[in-house]
């Protein structure tokens, strides 16, 4: 399996190559030349499996055994998760027949993001040390200096997934006061001699915009190597697709006697900001998990919920006439392009989904444009697919704003649907969730997933 950028080139990168580089020298993402289907027998095979079985026989089918060997790949993936406080890793818990909710709060710093980058870290240890190990005496060993810019969860999970590794320096920025104390002191306590903390005076764009620059240093960046660790790196997003295959086989056992999962469509209702953790969904749909639309639950940033009703992707609705809307810049939202002027990010009640531009959503315009490309065969409408992602991508960048065309939106909407959750609603069903449930029993529900909940119950099919 090779790796190439969603703009274009002819760069064919390794998975090795692909987790180290992270961002494509073009500014693209980097995809699977091919999704793989599952194998004929996974539904009967796969069915026992525990977590870590699932992620072996998952990252199998992206990772060419002559790069890491199924032993290996155990071995990493065991590590990985042993820092998780629940045997499952991700448990399934069941509210009532019809609503399940996919628990991923279970590792070290209570994240989601703990899932991928507890693998993240391990994986870039790994290649290093395998790298190292192979040179001989007196050559320059190789050394990876991870920077990443936060406004709190990302960076907590980040540095617990890359402390105290070998041949590792981890630099993690964020805005000065405009973190939480829990994860402010998440990042600040580790003293690890390779995790290194910044406080900047300023907001989370201040951050972003020393980071871009850092790595747009051609001579910095091959002089320190830099490594990226947020979603734009391919293996968080890899990773987070075991967490679906997991989740769709345990609502299977929890299925009334004579149900069949056949006879049952199960949808992914999924907060999202950045789209990394519905994207994996996408990936495990296209694979062959057989589940119905993916649902996207924003808050009051509402790009994605946008663009799935007008085709319009723009960083200020324009519908809305000018000053309408506006709102101060978000306080602790999470990582992702957050703009300051009054026209920006709103600051919200689930303030890790407040983005002014989902990164991932590269991925899926690429697949979209791929899917309406003209061509002969694969490679010719995989390089019209660049070429036309590669131009919306350059109007966003100038202005502001993309439309693409009626028929790649039908393509769209084929496996997304997506909706809005204002916070008033939020504050409704995290209350409903604390006093009681339709069992007698109370579930304790943040505010990011009291959007994914209020989605699920104002969605017309069986969620999970």
């Amino acid at each position: 399996m090779k790796y190439f950028s969603t703009r274009g080139g002819d760069q064919r990168l390794s998975f090795e190559e692909t987790v180290l580089t992270g961002l494509a020298p073009n500014g693209g993402l980097y995809i699977p030349e091919s999704i793989p289907s599952l194998p004929a027998d996974w539904r009967t095979k796969w069915s026992k499996y525990s977590f870590v079985d699932l992620s072996v026989a998952v990252l199998s089918l992206y990772i060419s055994p002559e790069e890491i060997s199924t032993r290996e790949l155990r071995s990493l993936v065991e590590k990985s998760y042993e820092t998780f406080r629940h045997p499952d890793i991700t448990p399934v818990k069941k509210l009532d027949d019809k609503t399940f909710i996919l628990e991923l709060f279970h590792g070290p710093t209570f994240a989601f993001k703990d899932v991928a980058l507890q693998l993240l870290g391990n994986l870039f240890e790994f290649f290093l040390l395998r790298r190292n190990a192979r040179k001989g005496p007196g050559e320059t060993q190789e050394k990876l200096t991870v920077v990443g810019a936060t406004s709190g969860d990302t960076g907590s999970a980040a540095i617990y997934g890359l402390r105290n590794k070998a041949n590792i320096s981890i630099f993690i920025l964020h805005p000065k006061g405009r973190v939480s104390p829990i994860q402010e002191a998440q990042m600040t306590t580790v003293t690890d001699a390779n995790v290194h903390n910044v406080a900047v005076k300023g907001t989370f764009d201040d951050c972003q915009d020393i980071v871009k620059a850092l790595f747009a240093d051609k001579g910095f960046n091959a002089k320190h190597r830099l490594g990226a660790v947020n979603s734009i790196n391919w293996a968080r997003i890899l990773a987070q697709t075991v967490y679906y295959f997991l989740s769709f086989f345990h609502f299977q056992a929890q299925l009334p006697a004579g149900t069949s999962i056949d006879d049952v469509e199960i949808q992914y209702v999924v907060p999202t900001g950045n789209f990394g953790d519905i994207l994996a969904g996408y990936y495990a749909k296209k694979m062959g998990l057989p589940i119905g639309k993916l649902a996207i639950a924003t808050n009051a940033n509402d790009i994605l919920a946008r663009f799935w009703k007008s085709g319009r992707y723009e960083k200020v609705d324009s519908s809305v006439s000018a000053g309408e809307g506006a709102a101060a810049p978000a306080v602790g939202s999470s990582d992702g392009k957050q703009a300051t002027d009054a026209s920006g990010v709103k600051e919200t009640l689930s303030p890790a989904m407040d983005i002014l531009v989902s990164s991932n959503f590269e991925r899926l315009l690429w697949y979209l444009a791929f899917q309406n490309a003209a061509g002969a065969d694969v490679e010719e409408k995989r390089r019209a697919a660049c070429k036309t992602l590669d131009g919306w991508m350059s109007r966003m960048k100038s202005d502001g704003r993309v439309e693409v065309p009626i028929p790649v939106l039908e393509t769209a909407r084929e496996d997304f649907l997506a909706e809005r959750v204002s916070d008033d609603l939020v504050s409704f069903f995290v209350s409903v969730f604390g006093l009681h449930h339709y069992c007698g029993s109370s579930y304790c529900c943040w505010p990011r997933s009291g959007s994914h909940y209020c989605k699920a119950k104002v969605s017309p099919t069986r969620v999970s």
